[in-house]
């Protein structure tokens, strides 16, 4: 396999097969990384089933007020862009629910009132599938952003071939995912609803200046908006895998296709070699 090249599998929505493509890539992948950053729902470890080695608890800093400094003056509350702060009868409330943890609050306290405090954001999970990596986070549930959870990911990309299963949609997480990869391939659903989402995704990588081509998943032979869309957008066609009653089945039980198939272990395998080349020839 190629060295130091980390492949981003990504989709505008959920429910394109993304996790399905990506933990079979990874599993065709040999001795490589492969790192579950959809963080508020990872899924990725129900197909692979790796022997975890370790937990890390993934803190981030929220504020803490001390009242026998703080004076009522509003300028933290005020400045507060996500109204995490509020003065109440000259009393700070703070409301770390909705707090992002920019840290700016600290910086304009004048009294020194702020400081910072580590909250669990989230557990970092690290495991083997064979000779496979297996990473994975996930977040506390009602945190307002998973991104220190993918940093933190991030810190373990090594070198060799990572595979990261990319969070849906194209936000903040999406962003921080792509900022990480060498090439990324976008899997996109034969519907209006895939089309109009696989452009999101795609104008986010364009931006990012990342090259990228698109997986067309669940085709029928029927017109395929995600397909019109890519011709029309200059955005290559790496591949098409067809509707399988089986590949349904098989990946609703948890299951990968690739160990049950030979003829899918070598198209995931022929799918790998082709990522590579155009991610090399990028």
């Amino acid at each position: 396999m190629a060295e130091d090249i980390t492949i981003a599998v990504l989709s505008g929505k959920g429910g394109t097969g993304k996790t399905m493509v990506s933990v079979n890539l990874a599993a065709v992948a040999g001795s490589a990384t492969y790192i579950d950053c959809d963080v508020e729902e990872p899924n990725g470890h129900l197909f692979l089933k790796p022997a975890m080695l370790s937990q890390e608890i993934i803190t981030i800093g929220k504020p803490e007020v001390d009242n026998r400094l703080c004076d009522g003056c509003k300028i933290c509350s005020d400045a507060c862009a996500f109204k995490a702060l509020a003065v109440v009868k000259k009393k700070l409330l703070i409301f770390p629910e909705i707090c992002h943890s920019c840290g700016l609050c600290y910086t304009l306290c004048p009294q020194g009132a702020l400081t910072e405090v580590p909250q669990s954001l989230g557990v970092l999970y690290t495991g083997h599938h064979e000779d496979l990596q297996v990473l994975a986070a996930e977040m506390n549930i009602g945190e307002p952003s998973g991104v220190p959870l993918i940093k933190a990911l991030m810190k373990h990309i090594k070198g060799g071939l990572t595979i990261i299963d990319g969070p849906p949609g194209s936000g903040c997480l999406v962003h921080e995912t792509i900022e990480h990869a060498d090439f990324c391939l976008l899997v996109a659903e034969p519907t209006r609803f895939g089309e109009q989402n696989l452009a999101l995704v795609h104008r986010l990588v364009t931006l990012m200046g990342k090259p990228a081509a698109v997986l067309l998943n669940k085709t029928t032979g029927d017109p395929n908006p995600s397909e019109a869309y890519a011709k029309a957008n200059g955005l290559p066609i790496i591949a098409s895998l067809p509707w399988d009653d089986e590949l349904a089945r098989v990946t609703s039980r948890g299951a990968l296709i690739t160990e049950e198939s030979g003829a899918y272990r070598q198209y995931f395998s022929t799918l790998l070699a082709t990522i590579l080349k155009e991610a090399q020839r990028a």
